[in-house]
C-alpha cells in the first residue's frame, strides 16, 4: 500500500488520486482527523497511510490521515501514556515559554517594519505607532492566516501588504462592495484600492494636514481591527 497524498473522494470511505483515480480505502483503516501534530507525525513514520488534502480557493486544508486503525489506536495509547508523565509537561512548559517569547520577538519586529514602511512625517508620530499597533494586532497572532505569518517573503514586504490590507478593510467600502464573479475582477478591485491607501498614505509622509474626513484618521480615531484576512 504505497504512501501517498490525496484529495477526498466522491464518497465518505474513498479518495481520489492526483491523476484522477478513484480508490477505496481499505476496510481496516481509519480516518485519523487533523488537529494532533505529534500524533499524525508518528501515525505518518509508522507505515502505509494516505495524506488527505482539499484545495479551497487557493489554499490547500488538511482533511487527516487515513492508516490501518490498529496502528492508530497503539501510538494514540503510547502518546496518552507519554503525555501523561511530569517530564512530559514540564517539557510542554518549557516549549510554551519559547514560543511565547519568539512571538512576542516577531510581534515587536513586525511593528518596527511597519513603522519603517509608513515614514509617517514626525508630525504624524503618534498616529504611525496607533497604525503599526492595529495591524500588528490583526497580522501577526499564530495561525491567523495573515500575510504577516508567511516567511516566504521578507518581513519588510510582509509589513507592507498588511498595511494595504488593513487599510482596505477599515478605510474602504471593499467588505460590501459588490464585485463581478469575473476572473481577475477581484484582484483588479484590490489594486485598485490599494493605490488610493497609498496616496492616503503619501499624505501622511509629507506631513500635510490631515482633515477630519479622511477614513484612515477616523479609522485610528475608532480604534478599529478587521477579523478579515489579506
Amino acid at each position: 500500500m504505497a504512501i501517498q497524498t490525496v484529495a477526498p473522494g466522491p464518497s465518505p470511505r474513498s479518495v481520489r488520486t492526483a491523476a484522477g483515480a478513484v480508490l477505496t480505502v481499505p476496510a481496516e483503516w481509519s480516518l485519523l482527523p487533523p488537529g494532533d501534530a505529534g500524533l499524525t507525525r508518528r501515525v505518518k513514520a509508522a507505515g502505509d497511510h494516505w495524506v488527505v488534502q482539499e484545495k479551497v480557493g487557493r489554499r490547500m486544508f488538511s482533511r487527516g490521515v487515513w492508516a490501518p486503525a490498529a496502528t492508530i489506536a497503539r501510538i494514540e495509547k503510547d502518546l496518552e501514556s507519554e503525555r501523561s508523565t511530569e517530564a512530559y509537561a514540564k517539557k510542554q512548559e518549557s516549549a510554551a515559554r519559547r514560543r511565547e517569547k519568539v512571538q512576542e520577538e516577531y510581534v515587536e519586529d513586525f511593528q518596527g517594519a511597519v513603522v519603517e514602511f509608513l515614514r509617517f512625517h514626525d508630525s504624524h508620530a503618534v498616529l504611525s505607532r496607533r497604525l503599526a499597533s492595529l495591524v500588528a494586532a490583526h497580522a501577526t497572532p499564530v495561525g491567523s492566516g495573515t500575510v504577516a505569518r508567511t516567511k516566504r517573503i521578507p518581513i519588510e514586504r510582509r509589513a507592507e501588504a498588511a498595511v494595504i490590507a488593513w487599510m482596505r478593510h477599515q478605510t474602504t467600502a471593499y467588505d460590501s462592495m459588490p464585485i463581478p464573479r469575473v476572473k481577475g475582477k477581484r484582484r483588479e478591485v484590490r489594486r485598485l484600492l490599494a493605490g488610493r491607501s497609498r496616496s492616503v498614505l503619501e499624505a501622511y509622509r509629507q506631513g500635510h494636514a490631515i482633515p477630519a474626513s479622511c477614513p484612515l484618521k477616523q479609522a485610528l480615531a475608532a480604534g478599529a481591527e478587521s477579523p478579515q484576512k489579506p
